[in-house]
C-alpha cells in the first residue's frame, strides 16, 4: 500500500511539472518607455528574477511597423510602453494576444482593453513646452492654446514628431480631429505646418530640443517635459486651453513571441506597486498609488478632451495616411 501510494504522488508530481508552464532565462522586448525609465525597470527585474531582458527602444509607430513585418516570424514577446493608440492598433490587426494579469485589476476599466489585450501603465497629457530663454530673444510669449500655436509669430518656431512614426504625433492629429471635425482639423494641420520647423522621428525629442535652445518650442507629454525641467533647463509647459489629448502607456503581449509565459510573468510584474513607483521616480503619473515626484502633473489636473481611443486606433492608417498626402508631401 505505501508503495502504491508513493508511486501515485510521484504520478502526481510528473504531471504536475508536465503542465506547467517552461520559463525561459530570457525575454526578448521591445520597449517605447524613456531609454533611461527602461533601463532602470529592466534592470531591477532581471535583479529579482535573474531573467534576462534583452531589449530594443522603438518609437510607438516603429515599433507596430517592427510587429508587422514581424508577424511570421515574431523577434520579441512582449511591447512594453508607447501610446494606448498604437497597441489598439496592434490588437486590431492581430499582432497581439489577450493576457489578463493578475495586477491589471488595479488599473481602472477606462485605462485597459476590455478584452484583456493591453492594459495601461501611467497617463500623461499633451503639451507645450518652451525654452523661456529663447522665447525672451524672439519676443514671444508661451501658447496657451492650439490658437496661439498657429499664428504668424510663431512661424519655423515650432518642433514636433511625424505621426507616421510617432504615436505622441498622432495623439495631436488624432486630438484635433476629435476637437474641430476632419476637414476643419486638416485644415488647423497644415497651419500648423508653416509653425513647425521640423518633425522628428520621436515624440520625446522636441522637448529635448526645446530644453537645449534648439528650438524654442516643442509638442509633447507633459511627463517628458517636468523630468526636464527638473534637471534646471529654463523651460516653461504650458498646457491647450481648448483641451488636450493623453497618452496611456500600455504593455501588449506579441502573438507568436518565443517567451510568451515569462512574458506573462514580466507583464504581471510592470503593474506592481513596485514597478509604479519607478515609472513615479521618473515623473510619470502611473495608475498604481505612489509617490509622485514634485511637478508631476495628474491628469486629473488638466483639460482633457473626450477622448475615443478606439477610434483613434481604427482610423490611424487612413488619417496618417491623408496628413502625408495634404501635409507632410507638400
Amino acid at each position: 500500500m505505501k508503495n502504491l501510494f508513493l508511486s501515485l504522488l510521484l504520478a502526481v508530481l510528473i504531471i504536475g511539472l508536465m503542465s506547467a508552464p517552461i520559463l525561459a532565462e530570457s525575454v526578448n522586448v521591445y520597449t517605447s518607455l524613456d531609454e533611461e525609465l527602461a533601463r532602470t525597470v529592466f534592470e531591477r527585474y532581471q535583479d529579482e528574477t535573474g531573467v534576462e531582458i534583452r531589449w530594443v527602444r522603438l518609437s510607438t509607430g516603429e515599433a507596430v511597423s517592427r510587429m508587422m513585418a514581424e508577424s511570421a516570424n515574431p523577434q520579441a514577446s512582449i511591447w512594453v510602453g508607447g501610446v494606448g493608440l498604437g497597441h489598439i492598433q496592434a490588437k486590431d490587426s492581430g499582432l497581439t494576444i489577450p493576457f489578463e494579469a493578475e495586477n491589471a485589476q488595479h488599473v481602472p476599466a477606462n485605462f485597459k482593453d476590455p478584452d484583456n489585450y493591453w492594459t495601461g501603465i501611467y497617463a500623461g497629457p499633451l503639451c507645450f513646452v518652451s525654452n523661456t530663454g529663447r522665447l525672451e530673444e524672439l519676443g514671444l510669449e508661451a501658447p496657451k492654446s492650439w490658437a496661439d500655436i498657429v499664428k504668424p509669430e510663431y512661424e519655423n518656431q515650432v518642433q514636433v514628431a511625424n505621426p507616421g512614426t510617432s504615436g505622441t504625433s498622432y495623439n495631436v492629429l488624432a486630438t484635433m480631429v476629435q476637437i474641430m471635425g476632419e476637414d476643419e482639423a486638416f485644415e488647423y494641420m497644415k497651419k500648423l505646418d508653416r509653425s513647425v520647423v521640423q518633425y522628428t522621428r520621436s515624440g520625446s525629442a522636441p522637448g529635448k530640443n526645446a530644453a537645449i535652445g534648439e528650438v524654442p518650442i516643442g509638442i509633447g507629454y507633459a511627463h517628458d517635459q517636468v523630468k526636464l525641467k527638473s534637471q534646471g533647463y529654463p523651460l516653461e509647459i504650458t498646457f491647450p486651453e481648448e483641451g488636450t489629448g493623453y497618452e496611456v502607456a500600455s504593455i501588449s503581449l506579441i502573438k507568436g513571441g518565443d517567451e510568451t509565459e515569462t512574458a506573462k510573468e514580466l507583464y504581471n510584474w510592470l503593474l506592481s506597486e513596485e514597478a509604479a513607483q519607478i515609472y513615479a521616480d521618473t515623473f510619470v503619473v502611473p495608475f498604481r498609488d505612489a509617490e509622485l515626484q514634485p511637478g508631476a502633473v495628474p491628469i486629473s489636473e488638466v483639460n482633457t478632451i473626450d477622448q475615443d481611443d478606439v477610434w483613434a486606433g481604427k482610423n490611424k492608417e487612413r488619417l496618417v495616411e491623408r496628413w502625408n498626402d495634404e501635409i507632410y508631401s507638400q
